[in-house]
């Protein structure tokens, strides 16, 4: 009979004691934390950089062109001059015409050529007016960087170990949901 009771008062126990270790708790208890490791994610962004350097840039001069010929138009000018004023006048008046004409001729080839030379006139740089320019660019470079993303949590309760993931560091012990069912035979 000894044995009957005691039997029974431990099945009683057994029954009796999780519901007595639930109350006062609304389901939640506390486990020891065993372990935290620290999960993390690579994020890469670009970085904006400029660079500046100098250089240095001349200002182009005019360069007169080479004429080879530049009595030429003057002296084609002066005859075409001559020969047109010849045809105008009579005597002593004719003379004053073709010297006129030749005049006029002259001046007009003469004119004529520096307009056109002046007009093409070739550009040298020379390093007498080089100046100094400042030049920038801005350069993008990507970066990566290591983020905490979370952390994977060991703890142990009831003498087993479990695992699990939180966004933040749970400390010394992280609360658990405690949930007692009946099994039904």
């Amino acid at each position: 009979m000894i044995r009957k009771t005691l039997v029974l008062m431990t099945a009683a126990a057994a029954v009796a004691l999780p519901s007595l270790a639930l109350a006062g708790h609304d389901g939640y208890q506390y486990a020891k934390v065993v372990d935290v490791e620290p999960v993390y994610r690579y994020v890469s962004y670009q970085v904006p950089q400029r660079e500046c350097w100098t250089e240095v840039e001349y200002e182009p001069r005019p360069r007169a062109r080479h004429r080879t010929s530049s009595t030429l138009p003057t002296i084609a000018g002066g005859i075409v001059g001559g020969v047109v004023g010849r045809q105008f006048g009579s005597g002593r008046g004719r003379d004053a015409m073709t010297v006129l004409g030749t005049l006029i001729g002259a001046a007009v080839g003469h004119d004529a050529s520096h307009r056109t030379s002046t007009r093409h006139a070739d550009y040298e740089y020379g390093r007498s007016r080089g100046y100094e320019v400042e030049r920038c660019e801005t350069r993008y470079i990507t970066q990566e960087d290591r983020e905490i993303d979370g952390y994977r949590v060991t703890y142990r309760y009831a003498g087993r170990e479990y695992t699990t993931r939180t966004h933040e560091h749970p400390g010394k012990r992280i609360r658990v949901r405690v949930d007692v069912t009946p099994a039904v035979a």
